[in-house]
C-alpha cells in the first residue's frame, strides 16, 4: 500500500507542482507588464524593483485561485496517462480496487485542500496588504473607491456614518469625515480629521479635528465648532474594516470576514453578499477534493494512441465550467436571496455527484 500510494502521489505532484509553477509564472509575467506602466512615477520614486516585489506579492492570491485547476488538470495527467500506458490495470489487478482507488485520491486532496487553506486564509491577506501599503509607500496615497470607504456603526447614544478617503502607506485613514446621529436619527454633529491613528484599545486617535455641533434647545438651533489638535474616538471599527474597500471579499480571511459580517449585521447594512463569500472562503479549499473526484475516472477509460489529449482537454473543461459555475451562482444567489450556504456549496455538490456518477458507471461497465 505505500509503495501504491507513493507512485500516485509522487506522480500526482509533480504534475500539480508542474501546472501550477506554469500558471503562476504566466500570471507573473502578465502582472509585472501591466504594472511597468507605473514605473518612473511620483516623481520617479516607483522603480522597477519595486515593481518586482509587488507582483511577487501578488504571487499568493495567484496560488489561492489556481490550486483547485492545477490539481485537476495535474491529476487528469496522470491518471490518464497511467490508464494508457496500462499501468493502471496492472494496479487493478494487483488488488487497487475502485473505493480504495478514491479513498488515496481523496488523502492526497485533503492535503491539497489544507494547502489551499493556508493560501487563502494567511498568505493570500497577508501578502495583499502589505502589498498594497509598499505601493503606496513609493506611489503616495491609497485612494480608497471614488468617495472613500464608508462605514457605520451603532453606539448606546449614538449612531456614526464614517467616511474614510485614502489610507497612508502606514495603513491608517486619512481625510477622515464623521456624521454623528442620535438615537431619533437627527444629525447632531460632524468631525473632520486629517488623520487618525488606530490604537489597541477599540479607539481613534484623530490628528488635526475640527468638529461641527448641532445644540437644540426646544424650537432653538445652534451650530458651534470646536478645533483640536487632538482627539479619542471610541469605536470598534478596525483596520481590516477599513481595509475592505481595498481587499477584495474573496482576499480577506475567513475570520476577518466573519467578524466584518457581523459589525455590519449589528449596525442593521445587508450582509448577504459578503455571508455568500464567507460562505465561498469556507467551501473553496474543498473544491480540492471535487477534482480529484472528478479526475478519477480516466484512469478507468481506455485510450487509444491519439484521443488521450481530447479527453484531458474534456477533463480540464469540465473544471474551468465548474469554476464559472461557482462564480454564476454567487451572483445568483446574491439578487435571488438564497441562502449563503447553498449559493456557496451547490456548484460542487453538483460536480462532486457527477463525478461519483461517472465513476460509478466506468466501474461498473468494467
Amino acid at each position: 500500500m505505500k509503495t501504491l500510494r507513493r507512485l500516485i502521489y509522487g506522480e500526482v505532484l509533480v504534475a500539480v507542482g508542474f501546472v501550477t509553477l506554469s500558471f503562476l509564472g504566466l500570471f507573473f509575467f502578465f502582472d509585472f507588464v501591466d504594472e511597468l506602466q507605473g514605473v518612473g512615477k511620483n516623481n520617479g520614486a516607483y522603480q522597477l524593483k519595486h515593481a518586482f516585489l509587488y507582483v511577487l506579492l501578488l504571487v499568493p492570491s495567484h496560488l489561492y485561485e489556481l490550486l483547485p485547476i492545477s490539481v485537476l488538470i495535474g491529476t487528469i495527467f496522470v491518471m490518464a496517462r497511467l490508464a494508457q500506458s496500462s499501468e493502471f490495470t496492472i494496479l487493478r489487478t494487483s488488488g487497487l480496487g475502485p473505493t480504495l482507488a478514491l479513498r488515496n485520491l481523496m488523502g492526497l486532496g485533503l492535503g491539497f485542500v489544507v494547502l489551499t487553506f493556508v493560501a487563502g486564509d494567511y498568505l493570500s491577506p497577508l501578502c495583499d496588504r502589505y502589498g498594497q501599503l509598499f505601493k503606496s509607500r513609493h506611489m503616495g496615497q491609497i485612494k480608497v473607491g471614488q468617495t472613500g470607504a464608508w462605514l457605520r456603526e451603532h453606539q448606546s447614544q449614538a449612531s456614526f456614518a464614517v467616511n474614510v478617503q485614502t489610507l497612508t502607506p502606514e495603513g491608517n485613514p486619512s481625510g477622515i469625515r464623521i456624521f454623528e446621529f442620535d438615537n431619533s436619527g437627527q444629525w447632531i454633529g460632524l468631525t473632520h480629521a486629517k488623520l487618525g491613528m488606530l490604537t489597541e484599545d477599540d479607539s481613534w486617535r484623530l490628528q488635526q479635528v475640527q468638529r461641527d455641533s448641532l445644540n437644540r434647545k426646544g424650537s432653538d438651533a445652534t451650530l458651534s465648532r470646536v478645533n483640536t489638535e487632538e482627539q479619542l474616538w471610541l469605536t470598534g471599527i478596525t483596520s481590516e474594516m477599513v481595509s475592505v474597500a481595498l481587499l477584495k471579499p474573496d482576499r480577506m480571511g475567513t475570520i476577518d470576514l466573519f467578524q466584518y459580517i457581523r459589525h455590519l449585521s449589528a449596525n442593521g447594512q445587508a450582509t448577504q453578499r459578503f455571508e455568500i463569500e464567507f460562505w465561498k472562503k469556507v467551501f473553496y479549499p474543498l473544491s480540492c477534493l471535487v477534482m480529484v473526484v472528478l479526475a478519477l475516472p480516466f484512469a478507468y477509460l481506455h485510450f487509444r494512441s491519439g484521443n488521450i489529449a481530447s479527453h484531458v482537454f474534456g477533463g480540464v473543461m469540465a473544471g474551468i465550467s465548474f469554476f464559472l459555475l461557482n462564480n454564476v451562482f454567487s451572483y445568483i444567489g446574491n439578487l435571488n436571496n438564497w441562502a449563503p450556504w447553498f449559493a456557496a456549496a451547490a456548484p460542487g455538490m453538483l460536480y462532486s455527484l457527477v463525478s461519483l456518477a461517472a465513476f460509478g458507471w466506468l466501474v461498473l461497465r468494467q
